[in-house]
């Protein structure tokens, strides 16, 4: 089995719904999102995934969160958009393309992630 990974990052502001706390206030992160894409088959070149068109795909993306508050794009409408649910969201964008994506991690700190996979 082989396994890519892609790093790559986002700025933008959300608040979590039903929460009691500091991040129920609107806040911002300097997100770091990582995708890992495997599988079992190289092509003629021995590569997985060309790290080109992944960073391209996953960029467009991140491209839509980008400087956004979050909780006011329409597939967050009344959604509290924590790490775990923006990790699973960037996921199944991702498999939209890639049929092999296995993880996402979605950092908000730098000691702060979650990650989502099928």
């Amino acid at each position: 089995m082989f396994e890519v990974k892609i790093e790559t990052h986002f700025s933008a502001a959300h608040h979590l719904l039903n929460y009691k706390g500091n991040c129920e206030n609107q806040h911002g992160h300097n997100w770091k999102v990582e995708v890992y894409i495997q599988g079992c088959e190289l092509d003629k070149s021995n590569i997985l995934v060309d790290f080109k068109v992944l960073k391209r795909t996953v960029n467009e993306i991140i491209d839509y969160l980008d400087h956004t508050d979050i909780n006011e794009l329409p597939e967050f409408k009344g959604v509290s958009p924590s790490s775990e649910i923006l990790s699973k969201y960037i996921y199944q964008k991702v498999k939209e393309h890639f049929s092999g994506v296995s993880r996402v991690n979605v950092w908000e700190t730098q000691t702060s992630c979650a990650s989502y996979w099928e």
